[in-house]
């Protein structure tokens, strides 16, 4: 049984609605997070031919002859892993200018080719990007499509219920992380090793395709370092300090990390009213299985440090709530809010540039009112966009804390509402 078959991706709603009317559709993010199974198993149903540039016989016929490799396609097909061959990206745009019909091409890429000089604007219009991620809690947990939380919070619908802790339930799905071939696995020891041998892949193979960059073996350790500041402020300074780097050089090594979906750099919300705001980004590892892998810190571990369980679980909303927001209406951009009082968000919301709403994060099973000072803050901020304010918690109840915001056990950011 394919991981597609196990673990159905809700994003594929939003891939055969592009289909419908876009000339070439690109699905982007990390290796082995199931963008091919996904691919294939629109392609099937719909024709399309299938080649993976992973493929050596055939990334070297594209290289050889990128317009003839173009010009002699099928009607319909999936080029896999188009990252390995950025430059054929302009014979694509020629055929999609000689034939504009939607659905001619299903691209995936395992690097942002987005951040790559020139490509974006390349196939400005004829192209419809979709980010696919790690599996959500949500198609773990094998839910049927609903309402889910975003658009709960954007709602500020969340009535008074009881349910029960998560308590270790919790700490192994930070551990297990959302990659399909990791949670195959049937114990922890060896979802951690499929976890580092990920890790010391991308950064020995992937990374070496992209970049001309001397030095590349200080990235496995530059990555446990960042997996170490996950969901902490940005700080080059620090990074940069074991490896006797330059701050720039480490910057530009950081960006290959986004640029293979490793690592994200969260920035800070701003507003032109106010003045006294932290403008310092977050860093959030993409996925906390890896995090956690290469930290050492197995759910025993996780127990006993609190302080880490805590970073990781920040970090475990943010991605679940980013992935999430790949196939939920609206467009959605993510911020975090800090202001020089120290009262902070852990991540803003805004949705179709209008509207805000505020989740902190808190790996204890109790909530008062001190928990909501950010959001107040955040709230006090927005004025009239403001929609909802969210303390996620280990707890058993939904609660309400006044006006627009709510104490929400954590269980209810994979939960599938009517």
């Amino acid at each position: 049984m394919s991981d597609h078959e196990i673990y159905p991706r809700f994003a594929q709603a939003r891939l055969e609605e592009a289909l419908a009317d876009t000339p070439v559709v690109l699905i982007h993010g990390p290796r082995q997070c199931g963008k091919s199974t996904l691919a294939q198993a629109v392609a099937k149903k719909r024709g399309y031919t299938y080649f993976t540039f992973d493929d050596e016989n055939v990334l070297r016929a594209a290289r050889a002859d990128p317009v003839g490799f173009c010009t002699e396609l099928p009607e319909r097909a999936v080029l896999d892993e188009v990252q390995r061959i950025p430059e054929l990206f302009t014979s694509i745009k020629g055929l999609v200018d000689r034939d504009r019909r939607p659905g001619r091409l299903i691209l995936t890429g395992s690097a942002n080719v987005l951040l790559l000089p020139k490509l974006a604007d390349s196939l400005a219009g004829r192209m419809e990007v979709l980010r696919l991620g790690p599996l959500t809690q949500v198609e773990i947990s094998g839910r049927a499509p609903g309402t889910g939380f975003i658009d709960r919070i954007f709602g500020g619908n969340f009535p008074i219920t009881t349910g029960g802790r998560l308590g270790e339930a919790l700490l192994q799905r930070v551990a297990g992380g959302g990659f399909p071939a990791a949670l195959a696995r049937t114990t922890e020891r060896r979802r951690r090793e499929w976890q580092l041998q990920y890790v010391a892949a991308i950064t020995q193979r992937d990374l070496r395709d992209l970049t001309r960059i001397r030095s590349l073996e200080v990235l496995p350790e530059l990555l446990e370092l960042a997996a170490g500041q996950t969901s902490r402020l940005f700080n080059a300074s620090e990074l940069a300090g074991p490896f006797e780097l330059s701050r720039p050089t480490i910057r530009e090594y950081l960006t290959l990390l986004e640029q293979v979906f490793l690592i994200d750099i969260l920035p800070p919300w701003h507003h032109n009213r106010l003045s006294r705001l932290i403008k310092t980004p977050k860093l959030h590892l993409a996925d906390t299985g890896l995090a956690a892998a290469l930290l050492g810190a197995d759910v025993t571990a996780l127990k006993e440090n609190r302080s880490l369980f805590g970073q990781l679980l920040e970090t475990f909303v943010y991605q679940e709530l980013r992935h999430q927001s790949s196939w939920t209406d609206g467009s959605h951009r993510f911020f975090h809010y800090r202001d020089k009082d120290q009262l902070e968000v852990d991540i803003v919301l805004e949705r179709d540039g209008r509207f805000i709403s505020g989740v902190e994060v808190k790996a204890s099973s109790t909530v008062g009112e001190s928990d909501f000072r950010g959001l107040n803050r955040l709230r006090e901020a927005t004025g009239a966009a403001f929609r909802c304010g969210v303390v996620l918690y280990d707890g058993d109840s939904a609660l309400s804390f006044g006006q627009q915001m709510f104490a929400v056990p954590i269980a209810e950011l994979w939960a599938m509402r009517k």
